[in-house]
């Protein structure tokens, strides 16, 4: 798959997922205004890919000669739930003195991504199965990544390693990441899919033919709650009721220790247009009311284990997180 995220000539090149899988149009970033209008109109999503293009707007606010503070509220601002955002900006305030080059960092968190969502695929493929059938929503690949992904990542890495398997891929509603995203990738690398409505979920696994679970993140508690794109708590109900393993695949920086549970977890709330339109084509009248948040939290007792760069964390959480990785 191409490069989604580039620096070149002191300017951020984002490939514009809202054209996908149709066109491949990259978005300029000149400034690091560009860059948090990228970030909030979802020209980039994913936890981590927007903490990496974070750490590239941090490099040209200071190229535009902005001040940190200013840098980081404009940032800070665009999507507030995934925790990815915050935690590169900390590293880039934190640490970039001591690089003496705000650009090397910026491009060390990049290289980093997608070494550990690399490490996060080779631990997590031996849950799978030659032969099964997996389940993911929304979309947590390469490019919701640096690069190569986290859910997606797992599924690669066992696709990688000669598993026979098969993913059913939730459009995921209203901005169809796994139908316009999640769907392409895999075609790309030649991984069998098949996609499904959102409300097909559960049938499947009544039929049985879902055999896992596996999702992203943007952000999860210390007791291990876990907020995901909305949808992914209604997915973890029925993969409990219907006795299905749920994983959530995410690296360390994705855990938030400073939150108790999912209670603390700020849920994005968006346009209502994003309901009442498909592409641009209207499904509902403007006078339509919309509740359209962008995430759900699934409790902990829900998730049968999280996938990470340094193993695999099951039950219990809370405190056992902290203790086992240090964070």
């Amino acid at each position: 798959m191409d490069s989604h995220i580039i620096w070149e000539n002191d300017k951020l090149l984002l490939l514009d997922q809202r054209q996908l899988p149709f066109k491949k149009i990259y978005v300029e970033c000149c400034s690091i205004y560009d860059v948090a209008k990228a970030i909030k109109d979802m020209v980039v999503r994913g936890a981590p890919a927007i903490g990496v293009a974070a750490a590239y707007g941090f490099v040209l606010g200071k190229i535009n000669g902005i001040d940190d503070e200013t840098i980081y509220n404009i940032l800070i601002n665009t999507r507030p739930t995934a925790v990815n955002l915050e935690w590169a900006l900390q590293r880039c305030l934190n640490q970039y003195k001591d690089y003496g080059d705000l650009l090397e960092l910026a491009k060390k968190i990049h290289e980093e991504d997608i070494s550990i969502n690399k490490q996060i695929g080779k631990n997590g493929k031996e849950l799978i199965n030659n032969g099964e059938n997996i389940l993911t929503h929304c979309n947590a690949g390469a490019l919701a990544t640096g690069g190569y992904g986290t859910a997606l990542g797992v599924i690669r890495a066992a696709f990688e390693e000669g598993k026979r398997i098969h993913v059913y891929v939730d459009e995921t509603r209203p901005y169809l990441q796994g139908a316009r995203l999640t769907a392409y990738e895999l075609m790309e690398d030649g991984i069998d899919c098949t996609l499904i409505c959102d409300n097909m979920a559960g049938y499947l696994m009544r039929l049985g033919k879902i055999d896992k679970v596996i999702v992203g993140a943007d952000r999860i508690a210390s007791n291990g709650d876990t907020a995901n794109k909305i949808g992914t708590y209604s997915i973890a109900v029925l993969a409990m009721h219907h006795r299905i393993p749920f994983y959530v695949a995410a690296p360390i920086s994705t855990f938030d220790m400073s939150i108790n549970d999912g209670s603390f977890i700020k849920i994005e709330e968006r346009a209502p247009y994003e309901v009442r339109e498909v592409f641009g084509t209207k499904i509902a009248t403007d006078e339509t009311k919309v509740f359209n948040p962008s995430f759900d939290v699934t409790p902990h007792y829900l998730i049968s284990g999280f996938i990470t760069e340094k193993g695999v964390i099951c039950p219990p959480y809370g405190n056992f997180i902290l203790e086992k990785f240090n964070i």
